[in-house]
């Protein structure tokens, strides 16, 4: 460990969880309530695909600026400021009486939401780089058990009132507010922190600073693509599944719980046995493929179980993914640059949410309006297909391989 004592790490993992709970709460019961908002299901999918737009939007920009600013001041503040600005943002939601007033609230929580640049960084703060792989696996076991508890508590306090779901996620950000403050240290040394500069604490020149290193750009590129996938997946879930089998939030908030096991148990375990026998490489690799496979399956679902099966495989054979990725970019940089690089590719990821929701979210409302000119709910899957083709052919380019190597040794 670099800086912070050991049962830090315990610390921000519960931080974590408990912030990723607050959000898995909001899953099954948002985009009905946009809906209901919006007058019906169809009309109300663009409005959603826009309002989860809005929320990368800021999470785009500001995911470099906190991460340039935990360079700068330390990883603590900037999860502290997190956290309690999201306990006023859940707060507003709640008591929401327009789309208006909902997409205003989403951007202020975009400002508050993006500080996982800052987490991943202080991940890399105290672990050794050769163990970087399995400890930003940790992450995703947070981010598991908060879709393991989130979606399903959400799914029932929203089957009782579709906006209690939201009250109990503001009281949850505040009492994780209280337990940082008193027990997540610092992890950054004063001697490893650098300057604050403007240039690198915008989304554009974060990004340009480490695109120099070659293995972080194309590992970037592969991640974007993936991402717009993944993008696509997570704004149309609640949607497809309502309109194809008729789930309601509780049915919905079950199959998440289900994906947070899964998460969990990818990004957990299998990231810790399948690094030191397959090698990251590999693993990047795999996961593409069956990432597009699984998407494909999921495009033509007209069964609860074929869905099912289809959202088990993509999460555990994805789930490897994304751990494998940053540990490479990770090593491709110095200590000093770590929330720098961290908050750039958190922005880029964020981008892909800009782009996906709205295309995605669209195309769902359209081929299931009566202007279609036939019925497929599954398309925005279909989408997601073809962005993990791309991603696949990026990675056979002859000098994309050769970096993806060089950060892989």
């Amino acid at each position: 460990m670099n800086g912070a004592p050991k049962g830090s790490v315990l610390v921000l993992l519960i931080t974590l969880t408990v912030n990723m709970i607050g959000i898995g709460l909001l899953m099954p019961v948002l985009p009905k309530l946009v809906g209901e908002l919006s007058g019906g299901l169809s009309p109300g999918a663009l409005s959603y695909g826009f309002i989860v737009a809005l929320y990368s939007l800021m999470q785009f920009f500001f995911g470099p600026l906190l991460g340039a600013l935990s360079d700068r001041f330390g990883r603590r503040p900037v999860i502290l400021y997190s956290l309690g600005g999201l306990a006023v943002h859940y707060l507003l939601m709640a008591v929401a009486p327009s789309l208006a007033w909902i997409a205003v609230v989403r951007i202020l929580g975009g400002m508050f939401g993006a500080s996982v640049s800052a987490a991943s960084a202080y991940i890399a703060d105290i672990t050794p780089p050769e163990k970087r792989a399995a400890s930003f696996g940790l992450i995703g076991i947070a981010f598991g058990l908060g879709f393991i508890l989130g979606p399903g508590a959400g799914g029932l306090l929203g089957s009782i009132d579709i906006r209690l779901p939201f009250y109990a996620a503001a009281a949850l950000c505040a009492g994780n507010f209280v337990l940082a403050w008193y027990r997540l240290p610092e992890s950054l040394k004063p001697e490893d922190r650098r300057p604050f500069r403007l240039r690198d604490a915008n989304p554009v020149g974060a990004f340009l600073l480490v695109s120099r290193h070659a293995a972080v750009f194309a590992l970037v590129a592969v991640y974007a693509f993936t991402q717009l996938a993944e993008r696509a997946l997570e704004s149309t879930w609640v949607l497809f599944t309502e309109f194809q089998f008729h789930w309601g939030p509780a049915e919905v908030g079950w199959s998440l719980l289900l994906v947070g096991f899964l998460i969990a148990f990818s990004e957990g375990f299998l990231v810790r046995v399948l690094v030191p026998r397959l090698g990251e490489r590999r693993m990047l690799f795999g996961g593409l493929v069956v990432g597009g496979v699984c998407m494909l399956l999921l495009a033509f679902a007209t069964e609860p179980w074929m869905a099912y099966v289809a959202i088990s495989l993509y999460v555990l054979g994805w789930g490897v993914v994304g751990p494998a990725a940053r540990a490479m970019a990770s090593r491709s940089v110095g200590r000093d640059q770590q929330g720098l690089l961290q908050g750039a590719i958190t922005s880029l990821t964020t981008a892909t949410g800009i782009i996906a929701p709205p295309i995605a979210a669209g195309l769902f409302g359209f081929f299931i309006g009566p202007s279609a000119p036939f019925l497929f709910p599954g398309v925005p899957f279909l989408l997601g297909a073809l962005f993990f083709v791309v991603a696949f052919a990026i990675t056979r380019h002859r000098r994309v391989r050769s970096a993806i190597e060089s950060a892989a040794a």
